[in-house]
């Protein structure tokens, strides 16, 4: 009988950047708004998001030791792109008059673009 391999998933897509302000839309953290400092294929490390404690040794960084709050890392899946006002949009991809991809979002009925996005 032949071994079955899991598929791996493709990581997830590039809409969210470092930079980036993000709204918490699941977990403990529901509802916090912050940056996105660093990002990995499928989470994301928000400022203030997610914090842990963690007990460090004494080193010339941390010179008394002791015990530090840290961001911890989230999935990427649990957060929403933030607009002005604070405002959690979906943000959905077209592709503009010139053939370049693009993001954009819809709010009120209306449609702004977000970003543009690197020609594939």
């Amino acid at each position: 009988m032949a071994k079955q391999t899991k598929k791996l998933k493709k990581p997830h897509n590039g809409r969210i950047r470092k930079g980036d302000k993000v709204y918490v839309i699941n977990g403990n953290d529901k509802g916090h708004i912050g940056p996105v400092l660093s990002r990995t294929d499928s989470r994301l490390i928000i400022q203030g998001v997610n914090m842990c404690k963690k007990h460090v040794k004494r080193s010339e960084q941390y010179p008394q030791g002791g015990v530090i709050e840290i961001e911890r890392a989230i999935h990427i899946s649990n957060v929403r792109i933030c607009i002005d006002e604070d405002k959690p949009v979906k943000i959905k991809v077209r592709k503009d008059e010139h053939g370049n991809r693009e993001l954009y979002y819809q709010m009120d009925d209306n449609t702004a673009t977000y970003r543009s996005v690197k020609k594939s």
